[in-house]
């Protein structure tokens, strides 16, 4: 079974965490390159802080990374809070809400991570409101989805 199989039959479950993973995927993509893009800007602070959300997404998102990659158990601990669908949903709204408030300083491309951050967020919420247990992507390095097909 190739890659691509692997996440049309997640899709095909009408999990929204697994939409909200994927979708923090791009937001992650997104952060990390609007980030850098953004440093020389007027609104630098939020290109930063844009950049070091990309890169907490990384072992958010990504879960098999936090038993590859050496961090510390503090790390650890604090990135195994967002490991439920409202936790999240939280943080990915809050996220939204600090990369929002970038237009006060400058209207700039990370309206975009914004918008990406915000979605996944709502997601997030959709899945913890309609009671999907969290559903990590077989592909990302979770648990999968095989034993909940619809």
């Amino acid at each position: 079974m190739s890659i691509l199989d692997n996440i049309a039959e997640e899709f095909k479950t009408r999990n929204f965490s697994i939409y909200g993973q994927w979708t923090g995927i791009l937001a992650m993509i997104l952060c990390i390159a609007l980030g850098i893009a953004n440093l020389f800007s007027s609104a630098i602070v939020f290109s930063a802080i844009c950049l070091v959300f990309g890169l907490l997404l990384i072992f958010v998102e990504i879960p098999i990374l936090l038993r590859i990659c050496p961090t510390s158990k503090h790390f650890d601990d604090f990135v195994k809070k967002f490991h439920h669908n409202w936790g999240r949903a939280g943080l990915y709204i809050g996220m939204g809400v600090v990369q929002w408030l970038s237009i006060i300083v400058q209207a700039t491309s990370l309206i975009a991570a914004a918008v990406i951050l915000t979605i996944a967020g709502l997601f997030y919420t959709f899945a913890a409101i309609s009671g999907h247990a969290f559903t990590g992507s077989k592909t990302l390095g979770g648990a999968g989805v095989a034993s909940m097909m619809v």
